[in-house]
């Protein structure tokens, strides 16, 4: 057994095939505990448990910053990402700049609410196909003019796990013509080290959260703000008045500058409690994103070489194309019965999921060998069957 495993007993890790880390990671035990002691502190000291509430923010906060090499006060928090990018969309200047650019593979929350604004007679929504993806920066920046007021792009494809490159051209180009980009990184962020000023990002704007490889489970999403930008969102809760200077008696709406524009209002604090825990274990832990990414890629490999192994004709099942080096959190592999493949896998213990006609294979760093092994047998029996 791995020996980390014994952390994340209560989601039994050890005896069940979980090759869903790219879309919920257990939780350590220590979160358990920690979610204990949101309860009792409301217990205790009732409306006065907002100190240490705001205690546990501030960690969250501190652990997201340093996955993306930035400063805590950059950090906004959030339930969801949806709850931050619509925020950060009615903070844009559409009326002047009727142009919003994205991509045609972005995940759900971003593209319904683009799918909804594109219905607007005022606004203007561009998509970029994604593939191929070599060029897909390229191709955004040839599309950025200024009427544009904002870019939407992932850095890691949540369909494929494909690496997007060279997003910095993408930024530079944004902040030539004075227009904002939102980077969508959460399935890049700790399964995939990130570097906001190595990658050139240092004027973007990131979002993501800690659903996924973070293992921080709900109500734990972020939005990374340029310092000292200012904006006004027109989505706005009341927390945004903490750092704001002026005077709402005169009808003036005040915002502080950078992330605590975009603060919200008031919200179930657990799961921050929860978060703080999650990210004290992983320092505890060495869990670094350098070392998580060295195991997700010893581990992706080996589901890979795997299925490659099962000698199965491309056009049942065959591995998503992609430089190795580029690959992401998890191994795609494109198959006509993706939904079928992964309901049968269920079945029998064997954890997976499917997004179209691409079933996802996302291993975590608490399984050892035998169970990702395990999995594939499992796929060869069920294509087998098919």
């Amino acid at each position: 057994m791995n020996p980390l495993a014994q952390h994340y007993s209560r989601f039994r890790v050890s005896e069940r095939i979980l090759l869903t880390g790219h879309s919920h990671q257990a939780w350590p035990d220590e979160a358990f505990e920690a979610q204990q002691r949101a309860w009792l502190d409301a217990a205790e000291y009732v409306d006065d448990k907002w100190a240490r509430a705001e205690e546990r923010a501030s960690a969250v906060r501190e652990g997201f910053a340093r996955l993306l090499g930035d400063a805590a006060a950059n950090i906004a928090l959030g339930q969801n990402t949806h709850e931050l990018v619509t925020r950060w969309l009615s903070a844009l200047p559409l009326g002047d700049r009727p142009r919003i650019i994205t991509t045609d593979a972005e995940f759900h929350s971003v593209r319904r609410q683009l799918d909804r604004l594109a219905e607007e007679p005022f606004i203007a929504i561009v998509r970029v196909p994604a593939r191929p993806v070599d060029t897909l920066a390229e191709r955004l920046t040839e599309t950025i003019d200024d009427r544009t007021a904002g870019v939407i792009a992932s850095s890691v494809l949540y369909e494929t796990a494909e690496t997007v490159p060279d997003l910095r051209a993408v930024a530079q180009s944004c902040a030539s013509v004075g227009a904002d980009l939102l980077i969508d990184a959460y399935h890049h962020l700790n399964v995939v080290p990130f570097d906001i000023s190595a990658m050139g990002l240092a004027s973007a704007f990131v979002t993501g959260g800690g659903y996924k490889y973070c293992q921080l489970g709900e109500g734990n999403a972020f939005l990374r703000v340029p310092p000292d930008r200012r904006m006004r969102p027109l989505l706005t809760g009341w927390f945004a008045e903490f750092a704001a200077r002026g005077d709402r008696r005169t009808g003036d709406v005040s915002y502080g500058a950078g992330a605590s524009a975009f603060a919200g209002a008031t919200y179930d604090p657990t799961s921050h409690y929860r978060a703080g825990a999650v990210f004290r274990f992983h320092e505890t832990q060495e869990l670094t994103p350098g070392r998580l990414r060295a195991i997700s890629q010893r581990q992706v490999a080996r589901l890979k070489a795997g299925v490659e192994a099962l000698g199965i004709g491309e056009r049942t099942l065959r591995v998503e194309p992609m430089p190795d080096e580029r690959r992401g959190g998890f191994l795609a592999l494109r198959t006509p019965h993706a939904a079928g493949i992964a309901a049968s896998l269920r079945a029998r213990g064997v954890f997976v999921d499917a997004r179209g006609d691409v079933l996802r294979f996302g291993p975590a760093p608490y399984l050892d060998d035998r169970q990702l092994d395990d999995g594939i047998a499992a796929l060869a029996e069920t294509v087998g069957n098919l």
